[in-house]
């Protein structure tokens, strides 16, 4: 019997018990279906994330004090007002281009009957430079805006959908931790970064300060964090350079002591957030290896029950001149088809999955799973190995039954 024979033999076994064959595939079914689709969501979100980071620029500078949890909550930060503006100064740090100091707070806004609990954060103009705030409708927090402390406020899509639904916002009011502020602008959607990007609001950083965070001292308010811009990208490393020796003169740090601040660059927090996402996709991925598993054993069961039930089959096979290749090359086959065919089904059932909730908005922004041509083999074959590895067993048990027994069975 040559391997074709063998298909069409297989296939016309599988066919002839539907319902056994369907239910043995279902765990396979649904570990294809699991590992296709965890991972594929997995890129999707990875991509997103970067995106986000990428277009905030790859010369772009993180700069946090190691209090900054506490300096959100309006506690005393390690960084204040007067270490930007020192950062600023040319020169003093040359290869520093933009610094945008910045102070994040949860706090109640409010709108009519509508609230909503999101982060306010007090800004300068130049973080629209360094970041990415594009604007939708309206205009950015301006310089005179921060010396006047104006009680002016821009709006994340979320946010303003939240609040306004359908009305425009321009121009109206809302309360911010019980103030009134003006509405100036409303921000397009920024991407999803393990969360929505767009659940937040943009005050002038004066009037964070002084009207949420309570600070009444004109000069050493602290910040949660600073922003810079590289000159160039060649400049990184030199900037980073220039702002820790210029903090830690600021801070009075000895030399051989740490740092109460961390200076990181935009191409470290991306890779440490590929790092993480890459863990996270192979933690999916097992979810869905455990399911394939499980399938493995139940065509391993299934099989080994066939060989049971065909054991006269078998003896009546041999005895007619089939080889024990041939009863091997068979039962192999046979358990390859199923685990191949459950692989089809489940690889079917995601695709089509996919694309119904593809654009379904979660978290506040839109899913977008990514299935690559490496994702669809992977899957598919690891389904075929683990068929023929559930069926090796099998199939060298019915070709080892002596023809004599196996005829004698009844």
């Amino acid at each position: 019997m040559n391997l074709w024979e063998s298909i069409i033999s297989s296939w016309q076994t599988i066919y002839s018990n539907k319902l056994r064959s369907g239910l043995t595939i279902l765990g396979i079914v649904i570990g294809v279906s699991a590992v296709v689709f965890l991972v594929s969501f997995g890129r999707g979100q990875q991509a997103s994330i970067t995106a986000v980071f990428q277009s905030m620029g790859t010369n772009v500078i993180r700069i946090s004090g190691t209090a900054g949890m506490r300096a959100m909550s309006g506690a005393a930060g390690t960084l204040t007002l007067e270490d930007a503006e020192a950062l600023a100064r040319p020169n003093r740090a040359p290869s520093i281009a933009l610094v945008a100091p910045t102070i994040s707070k949860t706090v109640n806004i409010a709108y009519g009957n509508e609230d909503v609990n999101n982060m306010v954060m007090g800004v300068t103009p130049e973080i629209a430079q360094i970041a990415s705030y594009p604007i939708a409708k309206g205009e950015f927090i301006s310089e005179e805006n921060v010396q006047r402390v104006a009680n002016v406020v821009l709006l994340g899509s979320n946010t303003a959908t939240n609040l306004f639904k359908t009305e425009d916002p321009l121009g109206k009011f809302i309360r911010i931790s019980g103030r009134k502020f003006e509405v100036i602008g409303v921000l397009e959607p920024r991407g999803s970064m393990m969360g929505s990007a767009d659940d937040f609001v943009v005050i002038p950083l004066t009037t964070m300060q002084s009207r949420i965070m309570g600070e009444t001292s004109a000069r050493g308010r602290p910040v949660g964090n600073i922003t810079i811009q590289a000159v160039s990208t060649e400049e990184i490393d030199a900037a980073k350079e220039q702002a820790a020796t210029i903090l830690r003169q600021r801070h009075h740090i000895r030399e051989g002591k740490d740092d109460d601040f961390t200076v990181i660059d935009m191409r470290e927090i991306l890779d440490r957030m590929q790092q993480t996402m890459a863990i996270f996709q192979v933690f999916l991925s097992s979810v869905g290896a455990i399911s394939l598993v499980v399938g493995g054993i139940g065509i391993m069961n299934i099989m080994l029950v066939s060989v049971t039930e065909r054991t006269r089959e078998i003896g009546i096979r041999k005895a007619v001149g089939a080889k024990r290749r041939d009863i091997l090359l068979q039962f192999l086959v046979e358990a390859a088809m199923l685990s191949f065919t459950g692989g089809i089904i489940g690889l079917i059932i995601t695709l089509t999955g996919t694309q119904l909730i593809t654009g379904i908005s979660m978290g506040g922004r839109p899913v977008r799973p990514l299935i690559s041509v490496d994702i669809i083999i992977i899957a598919v074959t690891v389904a075929l190995i683990i068929g023929l590895a559930s069926g090796s067993y099998p199939a060298y048990r019915a070709a080892s039954l002596d023809p004599i027994e196996s005829l004698r069975h009844e």
